[in-house]
């Protein structure tokens, strides 16, 4: 058996029953209440969106602080990618809770992810059984490239976004995954933030907000 997940969420903020849910993965060294925020910034172009951000299931291994959803002591792809797979069963099995517990469906679902929180939402996003609305990704990457066209089941719409001047996930990986992401039939738009580094900048969340309308049919 695994833990099982929770975090801070919030509700539509038309006050009435969600009509979509957002689930927005932190990165490494951070926890749910760090995206969570995004949720006031979305809220107006969303408004009947529910979003929940929940704790990755490891307390971080380089920092006296934070959560990591794997480790990422060994950097090896070997390593990353197991760690990956070892924690995706905890995130299918929060999503599926989390849907259930609103009344909807995966149609009905986007994930957001930032840095390590990316690499978990491409991966999980592409795998499960029914298609998502729509895959955010901030300064992140795809790991298992190699295996993504034997595994994939579905091919929901991804948007990458990712600062220039990132120092953490080199800017490099974006249109590595884009590649890969195209090559196995995913629909993948990019963006470029001009000097942003390892962040979310106002044209990130504008551009981020945007997809995500789109996604859901808005």
């Amino acid at each position: 058996m695994f833990p099982s997940l929770s975090g801070p969420s919030r509700p539509p903020a038309s006050g009435g029953r969600p009509r979509q849910l957002v689930v927005l993965l932190h990165g490494l060294g951070a926890d749910g209440s760090d995206l969570i925020g995004l949720a006031p910034a979305w809220a107006p172009q969303l408004p009947e969106a529910a979003f929940v951000s929940p704790d990755a299931p490891y307390p971080c291994d380089m920092a006296p602080f934070g959560r990591q959803w794997f480790s990422f002591q060994d950097r090896s792809p070997a390593a990353i990618l197991a760690g990956v797979r070892a924690v995706a069963p905890m995130l299918d099995a929060f999503i599926d809770r989390s849907l259930a517990a609103l009344g909807l469906e995966d149609g009905a679902l986007a994930l957001v992810g930032f840095s390590q929180g990316t690499i978990m939402s491409l991966h999980v996003g592409l795998r499960r059984a029914q298609p998502c609305a729509g895959i955010l990704g901030y300064s992140g990457a795809l790991v298992g490239a190699e295996v993504l066209a034997q595994e994939i089941r579905v091919r929901p719409k991804v948007l990458l976004i990712h600062g220039d001047a990132d120092e953490i996930v080199p800017p490099q990986a974006q249109p590595l995954a884009a590649t890969a992401l195209k090559a196995a039939g995913v629909a993948v738009e990019t963006v470029t933030c001009p000097g942003l580094g390892h962040g979310i900048d106002e044209t990130g969340l504008r551009r981020g907000g945007d997809f995500l309308r789109r996604a859901f049919g808005l």
